[in-house]
C-alpha cells in the first residue's frame, strides 16, 4: 500500500510515539476495505509500539480506530485517509501515541475543561485542503478530552450517508446528530463555538493591552509580511486577525511563488506564521475588526481598532491588510443554497458533485480552471459568463474547448438560484442579447467571479476607490498619517501573494518610517 519512500518517512516520524497504540478496524468485503487493510498493516510493520486487528464494531465499514492501550483515548476514521488526510492520520497516530502537540498550553487547558458529552462526526473529501484543519483539531480534542468522540468520514466513500444528510460541502461537521459547522475551522474557533464565555474573557484581555507602536490589521501574506518588518525594527508589534492566512488558507496548488517551485495554500500558511511568531509579535486571532478611530479623532492622540467583539486596541500607526473575499452573485437563492448546492471552492466540493450536472460562473482563470477540474469529476459543466468573451489565458481556453462535457455560455446573466428548498435544483439567466430567460436543471453552482476587498468597516475614515479598495501612494501611505495598507484590499493591481507580501513590508517601513519622524503622544503634549 505504501511505498517504500513514504514507508521510510512514516518510519521515523512513528519513532516518537511513546505508549502502545492499537489500530482496530471494521472490515467489509469491499475494495476499499481490502486497500485500507494493507494501509493499516503497513502502518503496524513500522512500529513495535504498533499492534493491528480486526474486530472492530463500527456501523460504518472500512473503518478504523486509533486506540491508546489501556485507555478511553481513540481517534476514529471512515474510509481511507489519504490525499490531504495522509497527515492527519499521521498526526493521530502520534498524539494517541503520547507525543505532545505543537499547541499553546492555555488551549490544551481549554479543551480539557469543557463538560458535556460531544460526538463529533466530519465529512471531508481527499482533494480538500480546507478539511486537514478541522479533521486534526477535533482529532486533538478527542484526545486531550475523553468526552469528546470525533471520527472523520471521506464523504467519497459514504455517499449513501452523504445523500441522506445533504451533505453539499466539505468539511461538514456534525455534533450530537445536529449540524455544527462547514468550512475551515480552527482549534480556536471551535473552542470559541463551544465554550461561550470565551469570547468575553478575551475582549477583556485585548482591552487591557498596551499601546502598539505599529498594529497589523490582517494576516494574510501582506499582514505577515508587515508584521515581520515591523517587529525586526525593536519596535512592539501586534497582529489582529479574522483567521491568520486570509485567502491563502483557501488556495490549493500555489505554483509561481518565487523560489518555492511548489507549495500548498495551508502549507504556506503555516510557514507564515512559524516565521511571524518567532519574533515578539502578539497574534490575536478570531478577532473582527468593526471601526477605525484615527489618531486625530481619539482622546489621547492613538488610532484606535474597534473590534466587533467589543474590545479596542490602540496604536500609534497601522497597516491595514484585511485582504479580500470572494465575490457573490448577490441574487434570489444563492444565500439561501450555500452549502447546499452553491459552492466557493471547487477543488473542496467538486468530489461530492461526482456524477452530477455543474455550472461554473465566470469566465476569468478561476472559472475555466474550475470548469476544467470538475470536468474530471461530474456528469457536466456548463460555464456562464456574463461578457461576450472569455478572459481567461487563451492556453487555459484551449483545454476547456477539448472536454466533450463542457458547454460554455457566454453574454449571459444569472438572475437566480433555483432549488426545492433543500437543495439547488437549477439556475435561471437572462440571454443578453435577444433577453430571454433561459432555465439549467443542474445539482451544483460553483461562483468565480472575482473579489471583494474587506473594506466595509473603514467607509467615512479614509479614501476608498470606486471598487472600494483603500487609495494608496507608492509608500503604502493612506489619506491618514500613520495609517499605511498593503495587498488586496488596496489600490495596487495584480492581486498575488507575492506582491502582497513585497507590499506588506514596504507598509511596515513606511510605518516604522513614520514613528520616527512624530513624537508620541506624550512628547507631543509636553512640546
Amino acid at each position: 500500500m505504501l511505498d517504500a519512500n513514504l514507508k521510510t518517512q512514516l518510519q521515523a516520524y512513528l519513532e516518537k510515539v511513546r505508549q502502545p497504540i492499537e489500530l482496530v478496524a471494521t472490515l467489509d468485503d469491499g475494495e476499499r476495505a481490502t486497500e485500507l487493510d494493507g494501509l493499516l498493516a503497513d502502518v503496524a510493520a513500522l512500529s513495535e509500539k504498533i499492534s493491528y486487528r480486526k474486530d472492530g464494531t463500527s456501523d460504518r465499514a472500512p473503518s478504523f480506530e486509533i486506540r491508546c492501550a489501556g485507555s478511553d483515548v481513540a481517534v476514529a476514521f471512515a474510509g481511507i485517509p489519504l490525499g490531504h488526510e495522509f497527515t492527519s492520520l499521521v498526526l493521530a497516530l502520534l498524539q494517541v501515541g503520547g507525543h505532545p502537540p505543537k499547541v499553546e498550553e492555555a488551549v490544551i487547558e481549554q479543551v480539557r475543561a469543557l463538560n458535556g458529552s460531544f460526538h463529533f462526526e466530519t465529512y471531508y473529501s481527499q482533494s480538500c485542503q480546507n478539511c486537514p484543519d478541522v479533521v486534526q483539531a477535533l482529532n486533538l480534542m478527542s484526545v486531550l478530552n475523553p468526552s469528546i468522540r470525533h471520527v472523520a468520514i471521506d464523504g467519497a466513500a459514504f455517499q449513501d450517508e452523504v445523500e441522506s444528510r445533504q451533505v453539499m460541502a466539505v468539511p461538514c461537521v456534525y455534533l450530537n446528530g445536529e449540524v455544527f459547522g462547514s468550512g475551515r475551522m480552527s482549534l480556536e474557533e471551535i473552542l470559541a463555538k463551544l465554550d461561550t464565555g470565551a469570547a468575553a474573557r478575551m475582549a477583556g484581555q485585548l482591552d487591557a493591552k498596551e499601546a502598539f507602536d505599529v498594529l497589523v490589521v490582517g494576516g494574510g501574506p501582506a499582514g505577515a509580511a508587515a508584521a515581520i518588518y515591523a517587529a525586526r525594527k525593536g519596535i512592539r508589534t501586534g497582529v489582529v486577525a479574522e483567521r491568520f492566512g486570509g485567502q491563502v488558507l483557501d488556495t490549493l496548488g500555489i505554483e509561481n511563488f518565487i523560489s518555492v517551485r511548489e507549495t500548498e495554500g495551508p502549507k504556506l500558511v503555516a510557514a507564515m506564521e512559524a516565521h511571524v511568531r518567532d519574533y515578539e509579535v502578539d497574534v490575536m486571532n478570531l478577532q473582527r475588526a468593526s471601526k477605525l478611530v484615527p489618531a486625530s479623532q481619539s482622546a489621547d492622540g492613538l488610532n484606535e481598532v474597534h473590534l466587533e467583539s467589543g474590545a479596542t486596541l490602540r496604536a500609534r500607526s497601522l497597516v491595514i491588510a484585511t485582504g479580500a473575499r470572494w465575490r457573490e452573485m448577490g441574487v434570489p437563492g444563492e444565500a439561501q443554497y450555500r452549502n447546499k448546492g452553491v459552492a466557493y471552492c471547487p477543488h473542496c466540493d467538486g468530489p461530492l458533485f461526482k456524477g452530477k450536472r455543474v455550472a461554473v460562473i465566470g469566465g476569468g482563470n478561476s472559472g475555466v480552471e474550475a470548469a476544467i477540474d470538475l470536468a474530471g469529476i461530474v456528469a457536466r459543466v456548463t460555464l456562464i459568463e456574463f461578457d461576450s468573451k472569455l478572459r481567461a489565458d487563451e492556453v487555459l481556453q484551449r483545454k476547456l474547448r477539448s472536454l466533450p462535457n463542457v458547454e460554455v455560455i457566454l453574454h449571459a446573466q444569472t438572475t437566480e438560484v433555483l432549488g426545492d428548498g433543500q437543495r439547488v435544483t437549477g439556475l435561471q439567466y437572462r440571454d443578453r442579447g435577444d433577453l430571454v430567460m433561459n432555465t439549467l436543471e443542474l445539482e451544483g453552482i460553483f461562483v468565480q467571479i472575482g473579489l471583494l476587498p474587506n473594506t466595509e468597516w473603514l467607509k467615512g475614515t479614509l479614501e476608498l476607490s470606486p471598487r472600494g479598495e483603500i487609495v494608496i501612494d507608492d509608500r503604502a501611505q493612506t489619506s491618514l498619517p500613520g495609517v499605511m495598507a498593503a495587498g488586496d484590499v488596496t489600490t495596487v493591481p495584480y492581486k498575488q501573494i507575492v506582491i502582497a507580501m513585497g507590499e506588506g513590508s514596504k507598509a511596515a517601513l513606511s510605518a516604522f518610517d513614520h514613528l520616527i519622524r512624530v513624537p508620541v503622544a506624550g512628547e507631543r503634549a509636553a512640546a
